[in-house]
């Protein structure tokens, strides 16, 4: 792709409503432009990226086994009503006003509705069925750019199945492909138990980014041992010790506390909290729930939604003093007269002693207050939120709270859409049950933020992974000067067909001004064609990511930079590879090759002969020598002895490309 051709309208400043990185570099690299609140118009440039993840995530579901559809963004509100999520989702839906028709941000019941005319014998299942479509979600406060809008792309897949056995079996295929997914898109991510929300089910896990321009909080330790999102998240905690001293509650006055730092003051445990049992009042309904949990800690409202179940919420101040007679900072569990309110406590306090509480009356408390004696109806649950440096709940590890960003999300829904739904089946005696359902998102445009988010720096984003808009960023320093332009314009020509190239060959740009677009946009090689070199015979390659800059021969262009391409992301691999041992050899950009190939590996295009010698060497290091003729051009590879002729350019460009991926490595050795 030529550049002067190209739609990139790249931005120097930054624009001024953007606060994350991802959004101010996808602006200012002619990514995506704003329409309106939270809507985002997708340019050439921003195109190609999205383009490639789904690719990757089209490979990975086919993968499994699964099958893509193309469904209605509307849907009829009679559908939802049948699921109860009409209400659940509330404002967050788009409704159509002069039609019962909704903009789906998910498409459960849909799916569910085709399952339900069309897998009616177990023979039909299991299935797997996903598409990639364009999701809308009422957001409030659209931000972050495509973090967080109203109209985004989503794969969403669903599995049906005829019994549990079989759902967690789809469960863990879609695990392994989103871990595939993810790793082929250039991210680190956690994958961390979840709430399944509005979504319902059981099993939910969440595959998280760390950034700090995630809206999430998850708990992680050092070595993976524990990841969870922070609203399900679990640690050790003390409880509070019973101190079995039988004495009784007696209510004093508390004149103007409100909180329990001011609490704390008032009775003189400034330096111990655990006693002072804080109080909130959730509303479940036409029912109410009273909360305890020790001072220093907070109520994890999703807790308390895993519960109480998907529509409880706090209580506004102005509704408290009916509920309980006092206003927030006097309510307790004792003297409660309304009959509709269960008392739950945190694990912390289970039958604890000389506490303090409200007494239900503005400006008075209770102190020894002891749930076994005076509270006999109250329940434990877990309810408490965990703190940054608490300890896991077998005590082994230090737990970490940090920022990230959702980018795939797994639930397994069982039948609660089945049921709701009527989408049944008949088992091997005739007998009907309802379909088992899993439920499995992906963000596809969160995919390229987060990836921004983890990979850029001061000059602009740096793309890895399969997901680059191109693979290379060829610049002309000076196109005004023929020569150079006609060498310029003949590499162009030789890597079109072997690379995925940009080829700046704009006039009347500075050449610095081509530099600097090239880091903005982050493309992860620019091959750089100026005078200096060329009168070397040189052509200089610049790594993005490393700014790492190598001069390689002009003469024998193509074979000479595939090769480097190889030898630049082999050595990458092996630094991370624990157990590769190339006999003490260095690594450099000669074409000799190791190659090494997984029992999970996948066929690629390379010549027959090759591929056939590869597979008999299965999680094996092999050393290869390539051959050249008299013009020092690759004609040939020999693998353990057996040669193989003809080795094209394309065999190099297949191996380049697979270095990217888990299973298969090449290394180039001294």
């Amino acid at each position: 792709m030529r550049l002067s051709q190209f739609f990139l309208p790249t931005v120097k400043e930054e624009p001024a409503d953007a606060v994350v990185a991802s959004h101010k570099l996808m602006i200012r690299s002619g990514m995506i432009r704003q329409l309106t609140s939270g809507v985002y118009s997708y340019l050439p440039f921003g195109l190609r990226v999205f383009r490639k993840i789904e690719k990757v995530i089209r490979e990975e579901m086919n993968a499994i086994g699964g099958e893509e559809f193309h469904l209605p963004a509307l849907s009829p509100n009679e559908l939802w009503a049948q699921t109860g999520r009409l209400d659940d989702y509330g404002d967050t839906i788009f409704r159509i006003k002069n039609r019962e028709l909704v903009l789906a941000p998910t498409h459960e019941e849909v799916f569910t509705s085709i399952a339900k005319l069309n897998l009616i014998s177990y023979k039909d299942l299991p299935k797997i069925w996903y598409q990639i479509q364009t999701k809308f979600r009422n957001e409030a406060r659209p931000r972050s750019g495509v973090l967080r809008g109203r109209q985004f792309t989503m794969k969403d897949a669903y599995s049906f199945d005829s019994s549990w056995e079989g759902l967690d079996i789809s469960y863990d295929k879609h695990a392994q492909a989103y871990r595939n997914i993810f790793t082929r898109c250039g991210l680190n991510f956690y994958v961390v138990t979840a709430f399944s929300g509005a979504m319902g089910g059981s099993d939910s896990e969440e595959f998280m980014v760390e950034s700090d321009a995630g809206e999430d909080n998850i708990v992680v330790t050092e070595n993976n041992s524990y990841c969870s999102n922070i609203e399900v998240a679990v640690s050790y905690a003390e409880k509070v010790e019973r101190k079995n001293s039988n004495l009784q509650a007696e209510e004093f006055h508390t004149p103007n506390i409100k909180t329990i730092e001011e609490l704390s003051k008032f009775v003189n445990t400034e330096n111990d909290w655990t006693r002072l049992a804080k109080s909130r009042i959730f509303v479940n309904g036409d029912s109410y729930v009273l909360t305890l949990v020790c001072g220093d800690d907070e109520v994890s409202e999703t807790k308390l939604q895993n519960i109480f179940g998907q529509n409880i919420r706090p209580g506004h101040p102005e509704e408290l003093m009916e509920i309980t007679g006092a206003d927030a900072g006097s309510i307790g569990p004792l003297k409660i007269t309304n009959d509709k309110i269960t008392v739950v406590a945190d694990l912390r306090l289970e039958d604890a002693d000389e506490l303090i509480s409200g007494a239900n009356k503005n400006d008075y408390h209770f102190r020894n207050i002891d749930f076994k004696r005076d509270v006999p109806s109250i329940k434990y649950y877990d309810i408490r939120t965990v703190k940054d440096g608490e300890l896991t709940q077998d005590k082994k590890d230090k737990i970490r709270i940090t920022k990230a960003i959702e980018v795939g999300h797994i639930f397994k829904l069982g039948t609660k859409y089945s049921e709701a739904l009527g989408s049944t089946f008949l088992d091997e005696q005739g007998n009907s049950h309802p379909i088992i359902m899993g439920s499995y998102g992906i963000g596809v445009e969160r995919i390229a933020a987060a990836h921004i988010e983890q990979n850029h720096d001061k000059f602009g984003i740096i793309w890895n992974g399969e997901i680059a808009p191109f693979d290379v960023v060829l610049i002309c320093a000076n196109t005004n000067n023929k020569k150079m332009f006609k060498q310029a314009t003949g590499f162009y020509n030789k890597l079109k067909n072997s690379v995925d190239i940009l080829y700046d060959d704009r006039v009347e740009v500075r050449a610095g001004i081509k530099f600097n677009d090239a880091d903005l946009i982050g493309i992860p090689y620019q091959v750089i064609v100026s005078e200096k070199n060329l009168e070397r015979g040189k052509i200089e390659v610049k790594e993005r990511k490393t700014g790492k800059r190598y001069f390689i021969d002009s003469q024998n262009f193509l074979n000479n930079f595939l090769a480097l391409l190889i030898a630049i992301n082999v050595d990458k691999r092996v630094k991370k590879d624990s157990t590769f041992n190339p006999y003490e050899h260095n690594l450099s950009v000669k074409p000799n090759l190791y190659f090494h190939i997984s029992s999970n590996h996948k066929k690629f295009q390379i010549e027959k002969r090759l591929w056939e010698i590869l597979l008999g060497f299965r999680n094996k290091y092999i050393l290869a020598e390539s051959k050249f003729d008299e013009k020092n051009r690759i004609i040939g590879i020999e693998v353990d002895n057996q040669e193989i002729l003809e080795c094209k350019p394309s065999t190099l460009k297949a191996l380049y490309r697979r270095t990217y991926h888990h299973d298969f490595k090449i290394i180039l050795p001294k």
